[in-house]
């Protein structure tokens, strides 16, 4: 017997329940992907304009005026980071808005965040006199923005909620090419642990500062001391790696970061004498090794075209080899005849001197600040550090025949005066109105020009500009400007060295507070109250980004980086 037809077996829709039980699990499941890959993009989109605002941010705060504020415009409309991905009718439709911009002195105070939030525990108020000069850190929050969900409202979520981001950004600097000194913090108190002291450049700007350690051996380094940084020069004997780096016009090494330095040990009279070169002062080569005593072999050593100085040569020098104080080719004036020697005149002259009185010194540089001048000891307030309170009367009619009060710097305009706001100029800026006016004749007297005071062939003559940085083969002397470094200005690391615990060499990196620049008031001889050791130099401020035409020995690279 046939069964009928509809008996035979057809399954063709069996899984249709299924499909249509299991679609709204499926449409949910795409909706949640499609909708999550969504707000991942979102969350990416913000993270990235934060990432740039900072960066943007942190690449302005270059510790001048206005930086802060600079900052943060380039936070808030340098860039146009687009958030494609949000769909909330923001006002400010496609571009990420930043809500917050936060400074900070220290990487740690900018990485104590919460959350998404910028920290505000040890931020900078933008207000404070010092806010410019210390902000070094930033951190940028974005405005929250919402990614409503297309798809995912099958499974009852219908926004992504409020997403945000966060960024924190530094500068990575370095300090390049400049000569490896360094000083411990004079502001540093005994059995100070603070490795992050302070140091108080702005009140001490034309102050005199009197180095007279080179930090050899083992003992700890104390405020005040003076030593030199380790570059990473191939060169392994440290005396000529220090005159090369002392001397050289591109001293050669690495860079040395701006957070961080290495001590080096090895100095003496040898490396002292490569700072000589800059007042056109040239030793001859060590017997043995090959090298001048002042500038080694390998680049050249050119002086300052400013040169004046206290010591003289005897007749205008016509070999090569007549340019050093060892064998008195430039020499110190007798006893009694240059400033600060003998009782004649008496450096705690407070009032101008006589010409009479001036005509008994023979030869004058820009002398120490009246406190450091009186004795080998010294008797400064605050023992290696001066007051500003140098002897421009002795200065002025030694070289120039004129008081203080008749020097044409004064002038607040005129094509041979520079802006000067006081009638106490500092060395450094006596220096550069010089440089500035040099072979000009004014008053009388040629700025700058020889001295000749002696008689016959060899007669004795204080010299202002160089002499010798010719005879060597390395230039009449570099004027400061444009490409050119300024051969008697110094950029200075400064340490707390109490804290660190500071000693010779060794390898430790140690922090640095501040770079400094600092004007060489003298060149480093045997003298009645100074030693061949010492380096007398001036403060002229802190080191700044893109210093200009009269910056000193330096170049910097800036380089912003992410640090959260």
């Amino acid at each position: 017997m046939r069964r009928p037809s509809f008996w035979v077996g057809n399954n063709s829709g069996a899984v249709a329940p299924t499909v249509a039980l299991s679609l709204f699990a499926l449409i949910g499941a795409g909706g949640i992907a499609f909708d999550y890959a969504r707000l991942a993009t979102l969350d990416t989109e913000l993270q990235n304009a934060a990432d740039q605002a900072a960066l943007a941010a942190v690449t302005q705060l270059d510790q001048q005026s206005g930086a802060i504020a600079r900052a943060t415009a380039a936070a808030q409309s340098l860039l146009a980071n687009q958030t494609l991905m949000a769909n909330d009718n923001n006002a400010s439709g496609l571009v990420a808005a930043v809500s917050a911009v936060v400074f900070y002195a220290t990487k740690a105070d900018a990485e104590a965040a919460n959350g998404l939030n910028c920290p505000t525990t040890n931020a900078i108020d933008p207000t404070a006199s010092n806010a410019n000069a210390t902000a070094k850190f930033v951190c940028v929050r974005m405005a929250d923005r919402v990614a409503r969900y297309a798809l995912t409202p099958v499974t009852a979520a219908f926004s992504s909620g409020n997403i945000s981001a966060m960024a924190v950004a530094g500068l990575g600097t370095a300090i390049c090419k400049v000569p490896p000194v360094m000083i411990c913090n004079p502001d540093e108190p005994t059995g100070n642990s603070d490795k992050n002291l302070d140091f108080d450049i702005a009140s001490r700007i034309g102050a005199g500062l009197r180095l007279i350690s080179v930090g050899n051996g083992n003992t700890a380094w104390a405020p005040g001391n003076f030593g030199y940084l380790d570059t990473g020069s191939p060169t392994s004997n440290p005396n000529v790696e220090l005159r090369q780096a002392l001397g050289w016009v591109t001293p050669p090494g690495d860079c040395s970061g701006l957070a961080g330095v290495k001590t080096r040990t090895g100095a003496g009279t040898p490396v002292t004498q490569a700072l000589n070169t800059r007042f056109d002062i040239y030793e001859k080569a060590n017997t043995g090794n090959g090298n001048a005593a002042s500038c080694p072999s390998g680049a050249t050593c050119p002086a300052s075209i400013n040169t004046v100085k206290d010591v003289i040569q005897k007749g205008t020098p016509n070999q090569a080899n007549k340019c050093g104080v060892a064998n008195n080719e430039w020499e110190l004036p007798p006893s009694g005849q240059y400033y600060g020697s003998g009782n004649v005149p008496a450096p705690s002259n407070t009032t101008d001197l006589t010409q009479t009185e001036a005509d008994t010194i023979k030869a004058m540089g820009y002398p120490r600040d009246k406190c450091h001048a009186i004795s080998q000891n010294g008797s400064c307030t605050a023992d290696k550090v001066g007051n500003g309170a140098w002897d421009r009367g002795a200065y002025f009619r030694v070289n120039y025949g004129w008081t203080a009060a008749q020097w044409p710097g004064y002038l607040a305009t005129g094509t041979n005066s520079i802006p000067i706001t006081n009638t106490t100029p500092s060395r450094y800026q006596v220096y550069r109105w010089e440089v500035a006016n040099r072979g000009t004749t004014i008053g009388g007297k040629v700025i700058l020009g020889p001295r000749v005071y002696g008689s016959g062939p060899n007669g004795e003559t204080a010299f202002g500009t160089p002499v010798c940085s010719q005879l060597q083969g390395y230039g009449s002397g570099m004027v400061p400007g444009g490409n050119n470094v300024d051969r008697r200005r110094i950029s200075t690391a400064v340490i707390n060295c109490n804290a660190w615990n500071v000693h010779g060499g060794g390898g430790t990196v140690y922090g640095v507070v501040k770079w400094i620049e600092l004007f060489l008031v003298e060149p480093s001889l045997q003298r009645d109250r100074t030693d061949v050791n010492d380096v007398y130099a001036e403060f002229i401020g802190q080191t700044q980004m893109g210093a200009g035409s009269s910056a000193g020995q330096v170049v910097r690279h800036d380089v912003p980086y992410l640090v959260k």
